[in-house]
């Protein structure tokens, strides 16, 4: 990726939150290019608006990977279409079988359209070990050439990790700092938008396992669960967005079948 010096600000592109609320408190979106945590506790709804992101992305044509380690394909969408998520309105490709990941990509390239891209965990983990893609049984390794195929193949445009805590226990980090940079170059130079998903520790010390992915990061989501009048509530909060002046109240987080809400907090 090559960076340029903008000569106003109206000139950085923005991808949408799709969070009602949200984008006109970060300037209008995401700047393009962006790699943001998404940390928060379990059960916090980190995976659903990230998914929700590149739902609606695809829809307006755009293309997004979604790589879980943590739930397998029919979880993942099980999961979703609770959530209200029209699965018939959006172009799905199942990454399943890396020995066909070309046939897969011609897939994603013959819709000439947008797309959402899932891979299937459990059929993956079958197949990391001893594949010419993947000779080390490393998946860094896996995750970095889906996404590199994908983006010289076929074109794109968003990417989803989740979760950054996964992978730390699927992967052998001998030095987490060189490691974690290298991982954070990567995504940087494929020129595209990536949303990393982070479990913060349960005393919200830090919004990382390491404390090293948040100076890495250009920006930072952080939600967290409230407990409010024996209700359970996701408050969320801007921590930072490089090249953004963006608003730091804490607000609520909805979900309805319209989509996700950003609420004033009441103190």
């Amino acid at each position: 990726m090559t960076e340029t010096i903008i000569n106003e600000k109206s000139e950085i592109k923005r991808v949408s939150t799709y969070i009602d609320g949200v984008d006109d408190k970060l300037q209008g979106g995401i700047p393009l290019g962006h790699i943001t945590l998404i940390a928060g506790a379990a059960g916090t709804m980190k995976s659903s608006i990230c998914f929700n992101l590149l739902y609606n992305e695809a829809l307006a044509g755009k293309i997004g990977l979604y790589i879980s380690l943590e739930q397998t394909y029919t979880s993942l969408i099980n999961h979703m279409i609770n959530m209200d998520f029209d699965m018939s309105k959006v172009n799905i490709v199942v990454i399943s079988d890396i020995a066909k990941l070309k046939e897969q990509i011609q897939v994603i390239k013959n819709l000439g359209k947008g797309a959402l891209i899932i891979t299937d965990l459990s059929a993956l983990r079958k197949q990391v070990v001893g594949t010419d893609m993947n000779p080390t049984g490393d998946w860094l390794n896996v995750i970095k050439n889906i996404a590199k195929n994908v983006r010289e193949q076929a074109g794109l445009d968003h990417f989803v990790l989740d979760s950054l805590s996964a992978l730390y226990a699927l992967s052998n980090f001998k030095d987490v700092r060189v490691k974690l940079f290298h991982i954070f170059e990567f995504f940087r130079d494929m020129d595209i938008t990536s949303f990393l998903i982070s479990e913060m520790p349960l005393d919200s010390s830090r919004y990382s396992e390491y404390g090293v992915e948040e100076y890495l990061s250009d920006g930072i989501i952080s939600l967290q669960l409230t407990h409010r009048d024996r209700k359970e509530a996701t408050e969320a909060t801007i921590v930072k967005m490089r090249a953004t002046n963006c608003n730091r109240d804490v607000f609520i987080l909805k979900k309805d079948p319209q989509g996700f809400h950003a609420l004033s907090k009441i103190i």
